[in-house]
């Protein structure tokens, strides 16, 4: 295993594409082609994982409280973000589907996909092709959305991403997407 150098961006959206996809069997390449990153990468990221202690040793099973943990507590110090331009985009953090009936008054907040209609503030995602993972699972998605929520939320909205996301972990399967 190559020395561990810290943690990436992507590593944050491949727990999270594991975690949503329960107890489905996968591959690497499955990974790979569903969120658009190198098998290699891919490979790189499971280690970073398991170092990091986010992920069993059979480097399939999420530890939810480490993960909940540096979702929760560490994404913003880690990953940083600030709104940008304006811009087209598929909404996030507080703008998604998952949060926006409770904040439908918040500026919207777009990763940015110039084919989408929605007009809102950048947020620069956590890695480039996020927009088209996040477009092939709705429930990668909400959960992509609730760490920029992490990144970029006020109190309110972190608190009320926090109750999702405890509600989220703890049911597991029983999830269902906005």
């Amino acid at each position: 295993m190559k020395a561990h150098k810290g943690m990436r961006p992507q590593d944050i959206v491949v727990l999270l594409k594991i975690f949503s996809l329960g107890e489905e069997d996968w591959l690497n390449k499955d990974l790979s082609n569903s969120l658009f990153i190198s098998q290699s990468e891919i490979s790189e990221s499971l280690n970073r994982s398991l170092y990091a202690g986010l992920i069993g040793i059979d480097k399939k099973t999420i530890q939810k409280s480490a993960l909940f943990g540096l979702l929760v507590y560490g994404i913003k110090y880690m990953f940083p973000a600030q709104a940008g331009t304006l811009a087209k985009g598929i909404p996030t953090s507080s703008s998604a589907p998952i949060l926006r009936d409770d904040f439908p008054n918040e500026n919207t907040l777009v990763w940015p996909d110039p084919k989408m209609e929605t007009r809102g503030l950048l947020i620069e995602p956590l890695y480039p092709k996020v927009v088209e993972a996040a477009k092939l699972d709705p429930m990668l998605y909400d959960l992509l959305s609730l760490a920029d929520t992490f990144r970029v939320g006020n109190d309110k909205e972190v608190a009320r991403a926090k109750a999702l996301l405890i509600n989220i972990f703890g049911q597991g399967e029983d999830y269902i997407s906005c």
